[in-house]
């Protein structure tokens, strides 16, 4: 009788945190095999593979399974796959599903990292290999710091429009938004009308022209000036403080968006060692091309764009029973790659004010799903799934974007024999 493929490997679950590792060892047949827990420190690895060692199961190989390899668990993975262990990256949705499956209430390490051993033993086969690549490690931190910078400003802007709301009742008209160059120059100086009472406005128009490097209409300094005299005094007790504190925050929304500044070109020069020309689809910014990079990886994991869709989260489930079929959302693949799908194609449908759009091309691919019956949502996740097609293909053979109809209008004219080429 031959043996199963299955029982050729000894399966190690492994929960990672800040300060441990929790390994959770299991045969082939779901048994417990061994557990123990070692410090998250490099001069521990070498402990903990020998620790394994004394579990794997005679005439077996050992096969690990992480949760986390990209933060805690990265190094020890980076670790194992030097010594040419097997590892395999585990689903978090997977873990989770696991250990509701198993109705059991406590949470602990352990039992984390059991779950992960029976995900890696029952689906050893379809689970992606470990990346711990340094280039694309390094990346995702970057993209992650950005992301915690936007997130930063965004709060900034919320906590600076509430208290200007009291200083200047008015403020929306003095400017088209509230963290332009001249925008956050003015509120510096300015930060309540009491400052800038004595203040004419030829005086203020050539601070305005200094503070934003360009000119401003004529009438600009005026207007402003009339919307505080129109919203009369609001000084209240403790002024000094509150503009103190607007000063503050200012500082606080200018020192991030340099930071931004800085970041945006640590990613450009980031990018140039991958070879991607993601930026050359009209609306994917380098701080899209990035994300989609960090959170794809190496590429080659994904042999057709299938299986990068799965993996994204956008291809749909299809649930059938008896006559009935219907398709769901697939909410297990990764939820920071779907957000970036999602957000990319909402972008690139979207309208200007002058009701041109930002890129014609999706935007008409949209709109004929949508005048093929299709719900609004549904046709938008065509359109990701389309988007995962095009970026499969552009870093799988690292081409650049060119939209169907400037290739029409070119191509033939150097080539009259060429059709019309088609993005899948």
């Amino acid at each position: 009788m031959m043996n199963h493929p299955k029982m050729k490997y000894t399966y190690v679950g492994v929960d990672s945190h800040k300060d441990t590792h929790c390994a959770f060892i299991i045969n082939c047949f779901f048994e417990k095999v061994g557990t123990f827990t070692v410090k998250n420190a490099p001069n521990e690895f070498e402990a903990f593979v020998e620790m394994v060692k004394k579990y794997k199961l005679e005439g077996t190989s050992l096969v690990f399974g992480f949760e986390d390899v990209s933060e805690y668990g990265r190094q020890l993975v980076s670790f194992l796959l030097k010594k040419k262990f097997v590892v395999k990256h585990v689903n978090s949705y997977l873990v989770a599903h696991e250990r509701k499956s198993l109705n059991v209430t406590q949470k602990t390490d352990e039992f984390d990292a059991e779950c992960a051993a029976r995900v890696l033993l029952n689906r050893f086969d379809s689970l992606p290999k470990a990346d711990v690549q340094d280039k694309y490690w390094i990346l995702k931190n970057l993209v992650t710091h950005r992301e915690a910078m936007v997130k930063s400003n965004i709060t900034l802007k919320n906590r600076l429009h509430s208290l200007l709301a009291s200083h200047y009742p008015s403020y929306t008209n003095f400017f088209c938004s509230i963290d332009t160059l001249g925008a956050l120059a003015f509120y510096e100086k300015y930060p309540s009308p009491s400052k800038i009472k004595d203040v004419t406005a030829e005086e203020l128009n050539e601070f305005l022209t200094g503070a934003s490097g360009r000119g401003n209409p004529k009438d600009k300094a005026q207007k402003i000036l009339n919307y505080i005299n129109a919203d009369g005094d609001t000084t209240i007790e403790h002024q000094e403080i509150r503009d103190s504190t607007v000063i503050s925050v200012v500082k606080m929304i200018r020192s991030n968006m340099e930071e931004l500044r800085t970041i945006d070109k640590k990613l450009e020069e980031l990018l140039e060692h991958f070879d991607y020309k993601l930026t050359s689809i009209r609306g994917v910014s380098t701080a899209i091309a990035a994300g989609l990079i960090s959170e794809i990886g190496d590429i080659s994991r994904f042999s057709k764009p299938a299986k990068l869709a799965r993996y994204s989260g956008v291809a749909p489930i299809t649930q059938a029973s008896g006559k009935s079929e219907a398709q769901f959302a697939d909410t297990r693949g990764n939820k920071a790659l779907h957000h970036i799908f999602y957000s990319l194609a909402l972008s690139l449908i979207s309208v200007s004010q002058s009701k041109k759009a930002r890129n014609i091309y999706f935007h008409n691919y949209f709109q004929k799903k949508v005048s093929e019956g299709k719900t609004k949502r549904q046709a938008l996740n065509c359109l990701q799934r389309r988007l995962v097609n095009i970026i499969w293909g552009m870093m799988t053979y690292k081409t650049e974007y060119r939209n169907p109809e400037l290739q029409l209008i070119e191509e033939p004219q150097k080539n009259p024999s060429l059709k019309k080429p088609s993005i899948k």
